[in-house]
């Protein structure tokens, strides 16, 4: 069934797709992991490619920028596409002390300063948080491609360019990260009855203001994008 911002047919999608936020990086993880990679859908240049890693048949397409961006695609993923769980590969920024670049955060739940729950009709403050089984699976392809992670919660938020420093507010509730998707994930699964987890590389850290080269980008997220694959269930 097409979308406005999908012409993929019925069954084009596999039961899990892996989803970075850049469609680039999409088109990349397709080339350079999958094999016999086939292009399903290119609405607005977001790539979305089916393959297989390891015999097991698996997607790959992009949620774009923030959480409204990534609402669409979810959504029309798990509502009209029957895909089962979505995998989320992306960067944040580092905020718990103990962090450091190239580290991998597996994101248990998902604080954030949006408005979703109202939106979504919570009748109260909904904790979004990643299916325990994904979590676990990730976990363990995390240990065997011999990753240093790290899991538990992070911070979703709406804003790149945050003035106030709310980052400092987070850290003491104990978030180890922030970045921008992973809170609506996790929240549209539960509506949708589907499974979501998170992998976020640390490309940055706000304390101190390191953060990765393009170039590194590139290499750091090998093992994130390693054991995404390893966690994506057939």
């Amino acid at each position: 069934m097409a979308t406005p911002h999908n012409t993929a047919n019925k069954g084009d999608f596999a039961k899990t797709v892996l989803m970075p936020g850049d469609p680039l990086r999409a088109k990349f993880i397709a080339e350079h992991y999958l094999e016999n990679p086939v292009l399903v859908n290119h609405v607005r240049g977001n790539y979305g490619f089916t393959g297989t890693f390891e015999g097991k048949r698996v997607s790959v397409m992009a949620t774009g920028m923030g959480m409204p961006s990534l609402s669409i695609y979810v959504t029309e993923l798990y509502r009209f596409y029957d895909v089962q769980s979505i995998i989320r590969v992306g960067s944040a920024g580092g905020i718990a002390p103990n962090l450091k670049l190239f580290d991998i955060v597996l994101a248990e739940g998902a604080c954030h300063d949006a408005n979703l729950d109202r939106q979504y009709g919570s009748p109260g403050t909904f904790a979004p948080i990643a299916d325990f089984g994904l979590l676990q699976r990730g976990a363990r392809a995390l240990e065997s491609v011999g990753a240093t992670y790290h899991v538990g919660n992070i911070v979703s938020s709406d804003v790149f360019y945050e003035p106030s420093g709310a980052w400092k507010q987070w850290r003491k509730f104990g978030a180890l990260c922030v970045e921008m998707e992973s809170a609506a994930l996790y929240l549209i699964a539960a509506r949708e009855g589907k499974k979501a987890v998170s992998f976020l590389t640390i490309s940055d850290l706000l304390e101190t203001g390191e953060e990765m080269t393009s170039e590194q980008r590139q290499i750091a997220f090998d093992q994130m994008i390693r054991a995404a694959l390893l966690t994506a269930e057939e």
